[in-house]
């Protein structure tokens, strides 16, 4: 019987199943114990008997959530055109679940969902010459990216939601400080306009291949870390 099936005055009964369809219904942006709670005419209380607090529900949602999540690996991609679709796929993803980029950053892979993605990616490197220790590494750092620039996007799409009249005087008050400078003012006139989704194919191209010269198939992790902090050296 679900919360949704009461008998008479009895106290609803509730079961896990129950918990994540109302906490997708909510949203991870709206996702708390509190919400799922009220939804299911339970106390906060009563919830805790399913799940281990707000980390136990956020991860219970969020890995439910991730398991729609189907990485199309294209045979034909090279190393870099196929770190870029896992990212730019990664990124819409998130994206299309308002709160995943948060839920991502704080730890990943935390569940099966997020284990199943990353097995799924590290053999489509392995696939592709990489050990898998290597493969790891190289597919965390790309999602790590990823998800940072994903909840950048995301805390944007939200301010403009919020205020974006607002938010336009500070683009504006930002572009005349840049005015003052007769350097910047002279590079900012120069830069050719780019929209954000073209900006982020860019910026992801430009770290994947910054990622993929410093771990190339067949390099063991130690030497791709002794290579990085000699370059750090000094600094």
């Amino acid at each position: 019987m679900t919360a949704s099936a009461r008998v008479g005055g009895r106290r609803p009964q509730i079961c896990v199943d129950d918990i994540v369809r109302v906490g997708r219904e909510l949203g991870m942006a709206a996702l708390s114990v509190k919400a799922v709670a009220a939804e299911l005419g339970v106390t906060a209380t009563a919830l805790y008997r399913y799940v281990e607090g707000r980390r136990g529900l956020e991860r219970l949602v969020g890995e439910s959530i991730l398991a729609d999540l189907d990485l199309h690996d294209t045979p034909g991609h090279d190393i870099e055109r196929h770190l870029l679709s896992f990212a730019l796929q990664l990124r819409a993803f998130t994206l299309t679940h308002p709160g995943m980029a948060r839920y991502l950053q704080l730890l990943f892979p935390r569940g099966d969902g997020g284990r199943r993605l990353l097995t799924a990616e590290v053999e489509a490197l392995v696939r592709r010459g990489y050990s898998p220790d290597a493969a790891v590494v190289l597919s965390g750092a790309v999602a790590s990216l990823t998800i940072a620039v994903a909840a950048s996007e995301e805390h944007g799409v939200a301010a403009e939601r919020e205020d974006a009249g607002d938010l336009d005087r500070e683009r504006q008050a930002a572009i005349a400080g840049l005015a003052v400078d007769e350097q910047l003012a002279a590079a900012h006139v120069a830069l050719p306009p780019v929209h954000r989704q073209e900006y982020v194919r860019l910026l992801l191209t430009g770290a994947i291949r910054g990622l993929v010269q410093a771990a190339p198939p067949g390099r063991p992790v130690t030497r791709i870390i002794a290579d990085l902090a000699t370059t750090g050296e000094g600094l």
